[in-house]
């Protein structure tokens, strides 16, 4: 074995190792609290636990009940390795007639947030492991490089003027003219740190704006809780951190957001509460009209018609901002994306794909896939179709859907971090 293929699979051990004891208290919406160091995995949640019973709020399983089918409920595990190339389940895919699935990259572990630069590197972040990756085309093939490592949860990414934009769980770093340099990538430099710690919906999903402003998004601190007023938001500052301000409140989780290239206006999805029931409350796909004045509901109100068990008595839905569309209940809707490209028919020109990841408390799984959102004349939601379907076989998962990203070519791209891969779709006219 050669010295670069011996280094290349103790690597991809080290990786492995990582995953497995992260997917030991994974979960597709929440994790425990607590402050791990970087690069570690977080703690496990309990194994069992009741309304009554002793139990972190941070934790995923808080609230869950403690007989019947729902106590049988964990987070899913994925595979401890990449799924190699050759066994994504591509085949099994399915896509609208014209369309076409292969593998962009595999080997990708936990890969989640997806960017692409200038020059075309995809960039790819993760939320078990503590690196960044950046995917180029090199003599003719694409090769996986890791451009950052020992960071804290590194899901969020951004692209913005050469430089890659990387959030940890409490810090936002940037890496300068990073496409020039990544074999040799330059020493972060500190954006800002004004952020919790809280593991619960700590990891964060980033975008610039067309204000050229930096929005980022704060979790709430557990499943179901009224949170302090740093949490349950979205913050945006400008590109060196300064000036941060509050433009959304009574969000409880939002892993996706992107701005309506017609309205200019910022659309975000928003994971629902769990352990209400199986089918209540729906996840969220929101649209923010004004800037600081608008709250979305959590904790008070979900979905935009059902009042919160505990924190809604004396409360009314009317009182706060409905959403433009509901999601599925617990498909833990992640990223998404208006479609700006020109390669796909014009019924999807400036449509929302969204990645759902799927939800793993339902005894019955949902999500799972990707889906087309296509708005009407009056710019409000006439349609959620599916787009990308096949990942749920027999009430278990094929691959997760993270995020997705319109390539510079027209074509989408879709990670999966169940299988460590990035998925193609191209049309065929």
């Amino acid at each position: 074995m050669s010295a670069h293929r011996s280094r290349r699979r103790r690597a991809v051990l080290a990786g492995s190792v990582l995953i497995v004891a992260a997917l030991q208290g994974a979960s597709a919406q929440q994790q425990p609290t607590g402050a791990p160091t970087p690069g570690s995995a977080p703690a496990a949640p309990a194994a069992t636990v009741g309304p009554a019973a002793t139990q972190d709020r941070g934790s995923a399983l808080y609230g869950r009940p403690d007989s019947g089918e729902a106590a049988k409920l964990a987070p899913v595990a994925g595979p401890p390795l990449p799924t190699p190339a050759a066994k994504l389940p591509t085949d099994r895919l399915k896509v609208p007639p014209g369309f076409k699935v292969e593998v962009y990259a595999s080997g990708v572990a936990n890969a989640r947030s997806l960017r692409q630069g200038d020059q075309g590197t995809v960039f790819a972040g993760t939320r078990l492991l503590d690196r960044v990756y950046a995917i180029r085309e090199r003599d003719g093939n694409r090769e996986v490089k890791v451009i950052a490592s020992k960071l804290h949860r590194p899901n969020g990414l951004a692209f913005h003027k050469g430089a890659l934009y990387v959030a940890e769980l409490s810090k936002i770093w940037r890496f300068d003219d990073i496409e020039a340099r990544l074999d040799d990538p330059p020493k972060p430099v500190l954006v800002y740190d004004d952020l919790p710690k809280d593991e619960a919906h700590g990891w964060k999903f980033i975008a610039i704006g067309p204000d050229d402003k930096l929005y980022v998004p704060v979790g709430s601190p557990g499943n179901i809780l009224v949170p302090p007023d740093t949490y349950a938001q979205i913050r945006r500052m400008n590109l060196d951190g300064s000036g941060a301000e509050v433009v959304a409140r009574g969000v409880r989780n939002t892993v996706g957001f992107d701005w309506n290239p017609a309205t200019k206006q910022l659309w975000f999805t928003d994971n629902g509460r769990d352990w209400v029931s199986e089918d209540i409350p729906e996840d969220e796909l929101n649209v923010l009209t004004e800037p600081g004045k608008q709250h979305f509901g959590f904790p008070f109100c979900h979905q935009g018609t059902f009042t919160d068990p505990e924190y809604g008595w004396g409360r009314s839905c009317s009182e706060f901002t409905p959403p433009a569309a509901r999601l599925g209940a617990h498909t833990a809707s992640l990223g998404m994306r208006f479609y700006t490209g020109t390669q796909f028919p014009e019924s999807y020109r400036n449509a929302i794909f969204i990645a759902r990841h799927g939800s793993w408390n339902r005894t019955k799984k949902l999500g799972g896939d990707v889906v087309a959102v296509k708005l009407g004349p009056d710019g409000k939601v006439a349609s959620v179709e599916p787009f990308l379907t096949g990942f749920i076989e027999d009430n278990r998962y094929l691959g997760r859907p993270v995020d997705v990203l319109v390539a510079k070519d027209g074509s989408l791209l879709v990670s999966d971090d169940f299988n460590g891969a990035i998925y193609r779709i191209s049309h065929q006219p």
